[in-house]
C-alpha cells in the first residue's frame, strides 16, 4: 500500500500554476481559464452586475469595453513578456468593483466604461504576461475575450431587466459579497 502511494505521487503530471490546458486548443484553453480562475472571473461578473444596475447604456459600453481592453492589454502583456501583476491588483479590482456595486450609486455610462477599461487592462495584462511566461500562444486571449463578451452580455442584460426593489437589493448583496471576497484576497495576498 505504501509503495503504491509513493509510486502514484512520484508519477504525477506537471502542474501549471496559472493557466488551464484543455487539450482542445488555445481558444478553448482561454475560455476554460476564465471560467475556473476566480481572480479573473469574479471582477468581470461583478462589473456586469454594476453595469446592469446602471442601465442599458452602461451595460452596452461595458459589454464592448471590457473584452476589447482585456484583449489589447493581454496581447501587449504577451508581446512585452514582463511579469504578471501581483495578486494584490486582482484583489483590489474585485474590492473596488464590489463596493461600487454594493453602494448602487447611479454612475454615468462613461464612468462604468472607465471601470471596465481599468479591470480589462489589469487582468488582460496579467493573463497575457502569464501566457508568455508559460510559453503558450496568445490566441488563448481570444477565448477569454469571447467568454467575457458572452458573460457580460447575459448578466448585464439580466440585471437591467430587474424591476422589483428587492431584486436590486439582491444584486447589491452580491456586490457586497464580491467586495468581501476581494478583501479576503487582499489579506491573503498581503500575507
Amino acid at each position: 500500500m505504501g509503495i503504491a502511494l509513493v509510486a502514484a505521487l512520484a508519477s504525477s503530471a506537471p502542474a501549471s500554476a496559472h493557466l488551464v490546458t484543455t487539450g482542445l486548443g488555445p481558444v478553448y484553453d482561454g475560455i476554460s481559464h476564465l471560467l475556473v480562475s476566480f481572480d479573473d472571473l469574479l471582477p468581470a461578473l461583478t462589473l456586469a452586475l454594476l453595469a446592469g444596475l446602471n442601465g442599458a447604456a452602461a451595460g452596452r459600453r461595458a459589454l464592448f469595453v471590457l473584452p476589447g481592453v482585456w484583449l489589447v492589454s493581454g496581447f501587449a502583456g504577451h508581446a512585452l513578456r514582463l511579469a504578471p501583476l501581483p495578486g494584490v491588483v486582482a484583489a483590489l479590482s474585485l474590492l473596488a468593483v464590489g463596493l461600487l456595486t454594493a453602494l448602487d450609486r447611479r454612475l454615468p455610462p462613461a464612468v462604468v466604461a472607465a471601470v471596465a477599461a481599468a479591470i480589462g487592462a489589469l487582468h488582460g495584462w496579467s493573463n497575457g504576461a502569464a501566457l508568455a511566461l508559460d510559453g503558450r500562444e496568445a490566441r488563448a486571449l481570444l477565448g477569454i475575450g469571447e467568454a467575457l463578451f458572452v458573460l457580460v452580455a447575459l448578466l448585464a442584460a439580466f440585471v437591467c431587466r430587474l424591476e422589483r426593489p428587492w431584486t436590486r437589493i439582491a444584486v447589491r448583496v452580491a456586490g457586497s459579497w464580491a467586495a468581501a471576497i476581494g478583501l479576503l484576497m487582499l489579506g491573503w495576498a498581503a500575507r
